[in-house]
């Protein structure tokens, strides 16, 4: 594979391979996943820019066959959780068990990793498990390791969860805390199908016939995207701009509007600044240029 150009030395090759990078990755889910064009967008922006996406959307709207495509079509690793209340935090993480050794008959500590290691994860219905077990996912999510009887076992890279929620139930579902969804790149509401989608649907699902997404690209060009993505100019008066709309939600702040004053308690934190900052300069890319706009 050819070295990845950068935008100091060949600005019209890098953008246009990642545009083509974006497109190639987005017809292949578009074989499997009728419509949800945003939805795509947004997720596949957050995981070029090394984010993780929550997406939230009633039963039967192909959030689990989105991130199952996406895996697909990427050469990486692939785990899927179902999150339940029994689910313990050592079941998503691991845990040291006792072994004997075959050689001196001692018996030791191994470490058997969990669904965790692997490159991406579908947290299929992550509000359905306990606030334990969802604080085990706070350290993989914003360390990219996991810490497991005092050592700590790094994650593999890239990294990123792709969680799912449903809405409409409440019971035996447990809210996410605000420093887990603080860790989400997106928050997506995956929304209904049109009429013509719908149709698309049911031809494609009730004719037995199924189609698989191609693998395009694998772990090491998405670090290469990755790293070109923060070489995206950002100048300082729309940086500024970011600050200014960051603030904006912070109540009794300086840049506050009086809706947030009235209506908020608490505002974005700086990790929503750093979100914005990311994802315009990756729809900058997109959109074939080399600096961040208003």
């Amino acid at each position: 594979m050819s070295a990845l150009p950068t935008l100091e030395h060949d600005d019209v090759a890098a953008v246009q391979r990642c545009e083509q990078a974006y497109n190639r990755i987005r017809d292949e889910i578009s074989k499997s996943v009728v419509g949800q064009n945003e939805v795509i967008e947004q997720v596949l922006v957050a995981i070029f820019a090394g984010g993780h996406a929550l997406l939230e959307g009633v039963p039967g709207l192909a959030k689990t066959l989105l991130v199952n495509s996406l895996a697909q079509a990427l050469r990486l690793s692939f785990k899927r959780v179902q999150f339940t209340p029994d689910l313990m935090p050592s079941d998503v993480t691991g845990t040291d068990v006792i072994q004997e050794n075959l050689a001196t008959g001692a018996r030791e500590y191994k470490f058997l990793p969990g669904p965790l290691f692997a490159n991406m994860i579908l947290a299929d219905e992550i509000n359905r498990t306990p606030p334990k077990t969802q604080a085990a996912m706070l350290e993989a999510m914003q360390e990219r390791q996991i810490s497991v009887g005092g050592t700590i076992h790094g994650l593999p890279a890239p990294f990123f969860v792709l969680a799912t929620q449903n809405p409409l139930e409440q019971e035996g579902t447990y809210p996410l805390p605000e420093a887990q969804l603080d860790r989400f790149f997106f928050k997506l509401v995956v929304g209904y199908s049109t009429r013509a989608e719908l149709a698309t649907i049911i031809d494609r699902t009730t004719r037995g016939v199924e189609v698989t997404p191609a693998k395009v690209m694998d772990g090491p060009e998405i670090l290469r995207w990755q790293k070109l993505i923060r070489e995206v100019v950002l100048a300082p008066h729309v940086q500024d701009y970011i600050v200014r709309l960051t603030m904006a939600t912070h109540p009794e702040s300086p840049l506050a509007f009086p809706a947030t004053n009235k209506y908020l308690r608490w505002g974005a934190s700086p990790r929503g600044a750093q979100t914005l900052a990311l994802a315009s300069k990756m729809r900058a890319l997109l959109s074939g240029r080399f600096n961040v706009s208003f």
